[in-house]
This record gives structure tokens, C-alpha cells and sequence, in this order.
């Protein structure tokens, strides 16, 4: 059994205006990948291209050491997808939708899928036209989880959901990580999810990867620095990342807050949050 669920390797995809460079990440067994990035930055490009809804135009993509194209019938058995958009009939009821799966994957679980819709509170027999859109992605996540999958694929799934029902979805994936044979690529804006669940964070930004890296090390290490003129002057630039000038100060974005903090103790060092990371990266000026 191969320790990586997913392989992306130099992951190209031209559309002509835009274009998905080389991108390449690994997903081990046991842990939660965040993919983030601004709008349009290229994300649901990259997962439509790992699950062969597009076609790439170059590079690599394996599942459990498989082609994603070749083994495709026998890897989609073995992952769960949730988009923020509703894909099944809405003439259909969740029931039915069961009896469906039930078809497709060979690992289907009707207990578990009728635990599901008791734990989100979704009627057996009520048509999915008359769901709400935080039922749609409820369904969807009782579909996903429902038939041994080893892989969760979520692209911007918990966006419709209120903040009560998001918190028991991001302890559901815990727990099912918690083997270390499950894993979870996770697409969204909403990064305090991210912040609490995730182990690992992909940056995208305009087609691009600019960085995969744990996110501990993201969070524990980075810091935003808040100085005057002429102690930005005398910042060691190979230490800044991207900075940004207000009307009275400058917000810079550091490798090292603890070291920042240590060598000017006249500014003021804060920790950086996923979000000002992005803003940083994306809006900030680079030396």
C-alpha cells in the first residue's frame, strides 16, 4: 500500500487565457490538505482535472499509485465528493438517491447512510427541489460518507452550511482521518475551517503554486510586522515576503515573527492568520 493517496505531478492545463502551470502536490495517508487561493486562482480547475471531469494538458495525477485516467472506475469507488452545488435529480428523494448509489459503489452502507440523514436531519422521502442548499450539501456529505471511501474531495462543500452544522462536518472529517489511511483535500475560502482541521495548506495564486507546506509552520512561524519608515528601512529584506504601505506605517509580511520581534523591538509583531497570508501574497508589494 503506497503512503501517498494523491500524486499531482507538473499538473498543466491551458485554457488559453488561462492556464494551470505545472502544479504538483502530495497527499499522504492520514492527513488534511487545505487548497486555497483568490478567485479564480485556479482551484476547481485543479479538481475537476484530478477527477477527470476535465482533461489535463500534461503532467501526472495518481490515486493509491494508480493513472487517475487508466484505474478511474476502481478509484472513484474509493473517494467521496462534495461540491457546493447541488449534482443529484431534484425529482429524487434521499432514498432514492441510496438505492442509486447503492449501484454504483461497491462498498455502500445503507446503516450509515440512514445515520447520516438522521444526523443531519434530512427526511427519507422529501423530493431534493425542496432542500435547502445547506440540505443539498448535507446529502451530499451523507452520499460521500457512505460507502468506505478512502479519499474526501470537498471543493468549497461547507459554504452553504451555518457555522453549527460546519463545526460538526469539520469534526466528522477528524475522525476520518483518524485511522491514518483516510485523507482530505479541502478547497475553500472559508480558511478558519482550515485553521482548525487542516495539517496541510496548497496555495494557488493565478494558476501557480506558491507553496504546499504544513500549516503549523505556516501558522506558528509567519508574523506580520506593523513599523514605522525607518524601521522598515532597516528590516533584513531576505526576510520579507510581500509588504503593504498605509497612510502612516507599513504591514510586512515575515518569515520569522519570533526573530522579527527579537531584532526590532520597536514595532509591533503579530502572528499571521491564513487569510492575511493570502492577502499578503496576492495584494501585498514585493521587494
Amino acid at each position: 500500500m503506497t503512503n501517498n493517496i494523491l500524486e499531482v505531478k507538473n499538473l498543466t492545463k491551458d485554457y488559453g487565457d488561462f492556464v494551470l502551470d505545472k502544479l504538483s502536490f502530495i497527499i499522504p495517508r492520514g492527513v488534511i490538505m487545505g487548497l486555497i487561493g483568490e478567485n479564480g486562482a485556479g482551484k476547481s480547475t485543479t479538481i475537476n482535472c484530478i477527477l477527470n471531469e476535465v482533461q489535463k494538458t500534461d503532467g501526472q495525477i495518481l490515486f493509491f499509485g494508480k493513472d487517475h485516467v487508466t484505474d478511474e472506475i476502481d478509484i472513484k469507488d474509493k473517494i467521496g465528493v462534495v461540491f457546493d452545488e447541488n449534482h443529484f435529480p431534484d425529482i429524487f428523494t434521499p432514498l432514492e438517491i441510496g438505492k442509486y448509489m447503492s449501484g454504483i459503489y461497491s462498498n455502500w452502507e445503507w446503516p450509515t447512510y440512514r445515520n447520516y440523514l438522521k444526523q443531519f436531519q434530512l427526511p427519507d422521502n422529501k423530493r431534493v427541489k425542496d432542500f435547502s442548499k445547506g440540505m443539498k450539501v448535507k446529502l451530499a456529505f451523507a452520499v460521500a460518507l457512505s460507502h468506505k471511501a478512502d479519499f474526501l474531495i470537498l471543493d468549497e462543500a461547507t459554504s452553504g452550511l451555518d457555522p453549527i452544522m460546519r463545526d460538526d462536518i469539520l469534526d466528522i472529517l477528524i475522525d476520518f482521518v483518524q485511522d491514518e489511511n483516510h485523507s482530505v483535500l479541502f478547497s475553500t475560502h472559508i480558511t478558519s475551517d482550515l485553521e482548525k482541521i487542516a495539517d496541510y495548506i496548497t496555495f494557488i495564486h493565478k494558476g501557480k503554486r506558491l507553496f504546499s507546506c504544513l500549516k503549523d509552520d505556516l501558522l506558528d512561524k509567519y508574523g506580520i510586522v506593523s513599523c514605522g519608515a525607518a524601521i522598515y528601512d532597516s528590516l533584513d529584506k531576505a526576510e520579507i515576503i510581500a509588504y503593504r504601505k498605509e497612510d502612516y506605517q507599513y504591514k510586512v509580511l515575515v518569515r520569522d515573527r519570533n526573530k522579527a520581534a527579537k531584532n526590532y523591538p520597536k514595532a509591533i509583531v503579530e502572528p499571521a492568520t491564513i487569510d492575511d497570508i493570502m492577502v499578503f501574497y496576492v495584494k501585498g508589494e514585493q521587494q
